[in-house]
C-alpha cells in the first residue's frame, strides 16, 4: 500500500505474500467460492474487539475441532455460523464477508490493483507456490506493477514455499517433496539481502533477472527476463473420452456424475482439525476413487515438457439444478520407479498423482462477478476461468492428469446447487444435482497449458 506515488524518501519495497484481491482469489474468496474452513477458524479470533492493545489474541468462541470435515458438514449451512455458540453475530468481518457476495463496491474498493501506478521504489515481489493463502496476491501484483508502471524496476521471485517459508531458517522439504537444497537461505543470500542493501544502503551491486522462479518438478532455480516467460505457446488438452486426455477434440459423448452437497468431495484426505497445508501437493488418489470426480490423463510423456504461466480452463458443463461450483486439478502422475521412490518418497504404485494447482470457480459467476446468473436445468453452458500459473516440468515418464469436480469440502463451502443466497440458504435448499462435461465439437472441454519450448 506505500508503492503507489510514494515519498522520495521510499526506496525499495517488497511486497512478500500480499492480500490483493479477496473475492477473485486471496484469502476469503475464490472466483466467488467462500473459502470456509481458513476464515471460519480465523475470524474466531481476529474478528475479536479490541478496545485497548492485548497481551495475546483472545477467541470469540472456544473452539477444538477434531475432524474438520465432519465438524463443518454437521454444521450445516452458512448462516448456522451465526449460532449462539459461534460467532452469534459479533463478528463483523465474517458477517460483511458472507453478506457481499458478489463482487460489488465493498470488494472493489478492497482491490489494491488498480492503485499500483506511479510506482518510483524498486520492487522486489515474493511469493510462495504452495501459499495457501495469498498466492493469487503475489502474481497479479507483479502483474499489476508490470503492466500499469513499464518503466519500474520490479522483480518477482516464487519458491517452493508455504505462506511466509522463505523466512525460515530452512527450507529444505515440505511435507514429501525433497528441495536438495535450502531454498529459503537462498533466497535470503541471493536475493532480498543484496536488494536491500544496494536501495537502502548503496551497497554491492544487484542485478538478478527479472524473474527468479523455483521450478517444482525439477526441484531447480530458473530465471526470466519476464513472467510469464516469452517462449511458451498454448498446448490445449482435451478432456476426452476413456479418462484420457488428448492434444486433439474428440466425438466422445459428455460425462456426468451426481453432485451431493450432503457428501462433498473433501479437500484432503487427512483428517486434522485445521487446514492440512500440504494439500497443495497432496496425492489424489484420493479423490479419484470417487464416483463424483471425473479423471482424464495422458501417455506417459516421452520427453520432459515444461508449463510455465497461468493454466486456461475452459469448460462446456450443465446441471439438473441451477448452480454449481468447479473445481479442476492439474495433476504430475509419477511413474513407479527406484529415483521415484527416493525423490517422492509417498510415491508406491504407477498412479501416485502429485498434485500441482487447482482452484475451485462458482458457476453463477460464469458470465459477470458483479451480476450472478442462474443456470437453465440441463442446458450446456461455458464456464472459462485461469488457475494461478505454476512453473513445473513434467518429466519423461510422468503423466499429465485432470480432475475435475463440484465441491472441494470444507476447504471451500457447499453450493447448494440452487441459485439462492448461499449465505441464507436454508438446510432444504441444498439439491443433489448432475452435473455434465462435454466433449463434443463446438462443446469440447478443453484445459489450455502455456508449454515452454
Amino acid at each position: 500500500a506505500s508503492l503507489p506515488a510514494a515519498h522520495p524518501a521510499l526506496k525499495a519495497v517488497s511486497p512478500q505474500a500480499p492480500v490483493t484481491d479477496e473475492f477473485m482469489g486471496d484469502d476469503a474468496r475464490h472466483n466467488g467460492a467462500f473459502f470456509l474452513l481458513d476464515n471460519f477458524d480465523f475470524t474466531n479470533s481476529f474478528d475479536v474487539p479490541r478496545p485497548q492493545p492485548l497481551a495475546r489474541y483472545e477467541d470469540l468462541f472456544p473452539l477444538k475441532i477434531a475432524d474438520a470435515y465432519q465438524f463443518f458438514l454437521n454444521l450445516g449451512p452458512l448462516k448456522n455460523a451465526n449460532q449462539p455458540q459461534y460467532f452469534n453475530n459479533r463478528a463483523r468481518i465474517w458477517n460483511e464477508y458472507l453478506q457481499h457476495d458478489t463482487y460489488d463496491a465493498y470488494w472493489q474498493a478492497r482491490n489494491i490493483r488498480p492503485s499500483l501506478t506511479g510506482v518510483r521504489p524498486a520492487v522486489l515481489v515474493v511469493g510462495g507456490w504452495y501459499d495457501a493463502e495469498d498466492l493469487f496476491g503475489a502474481l497479479h501484483t507483479y502483474q499489476a506493477i508490470e503492466k500499469q508502471n513499464p518503466k519500474a524496476t520490479n522483480r518477482l521471485v516464487m519458491g517452493p514455499w508455504t505462506h511466509g517459508a522463505w523466512s525460515r531458517p530452512n527450507w529444505s522439504k515440505f511435507g514429501p517433496l525433497n528441495f536438495g537444497q535450502n531454498t529459503a537461505e537462498y533466497y535470503r543470500r541471493t536475493l532480498e539481502t543484496p536488494f536491500f542493501n544496494y536501495y537502502l544502503k548503496d551497497k554491492g551491486s544487484f542485478n538478478p533477472a527479472e524473474a527468479t522462479m523455483f521450478d517444482t518438478g525439477s526441484n531447480e532455480w530458473k530465471t526470466y527476463p519476464a513472467w510469464p516467460p516469452a517462449g511458451t505457446q498454448p498446448r490445449p488438452y482435451y478432456l476426452g473420452g476413456a479418462g484420457q486426455l488428448t492434444t486433439a477434440p474428440t466425438t466422445a459423448p459428455a460425462d456426468e456424475y451426481l453432485s451431493d452437497p450432503a457428501h462433498p468431495v473433501p479437500y484432503t484426505a487427512s483428517i486434522q482439525g485445521g487446514r492440512n497445508n500440504e494439500y497443495m501437493i497432496e496425492d489424489q488418489r484420493f479423490a479419484a476413487q470417487r464416483p463424483d470426480v471425473l479423471t482424464y490423463q495422458t501417455e506417459p510423456l516421452t520427453k520432459a515438457l515444461t508449463v510455465a504461466g497461468p493454466l486456461g480452463v475452459d469448460l462446456w458443463v450443465s446441471t439438473s439444478g441451477t448452480d454449481a461450483d468447479f473445481v479442476v486439478k492439474l495433476i504430475d502422475v509419477l511413474p513407479d520407479s527406484a529415483a521415484t521412490r527416493t525423490l517422492y518418497p509417498y510415491a508406491s504404485s504407477t498412479s501416485t498423482q502429485r498434485l500441482v494447482r487447482a482452484d475451485v470457480f462458482r458457476g453463477r459467476f460464469r458470465n459477470s462477478f458483479e451480476k450472478p446468473e442462474a443456470f437453465q436445468p440441463n442446458v450446456p453452458t461455458e464456464v472459462k476461468y485461469e488457475l494461478n500459473d505454476v512453473l513445473h516440468t513434467f518429466k519423461k515418464g510422468h503423466r499429465l492428469l485432470v480432475q475435475v469436480q463440484s465441491s472441494w469440502f470444507p476447504l471451500v463451502d457447499r453450493n447448494p446447487q440452487s441459485f439462492v443466497n448461499i449465505s441464507t440458504a436454508e438446510a432444504a435448499d441444498f439439491k443433489k444435482a448432475t452435473i455434465r462435461i462435454y466433449r463434443e465439437p463446438g462443446h469440447a472441454s478443453v484445459v489450455q497449458l502455456p508449454v515452454l519450448k
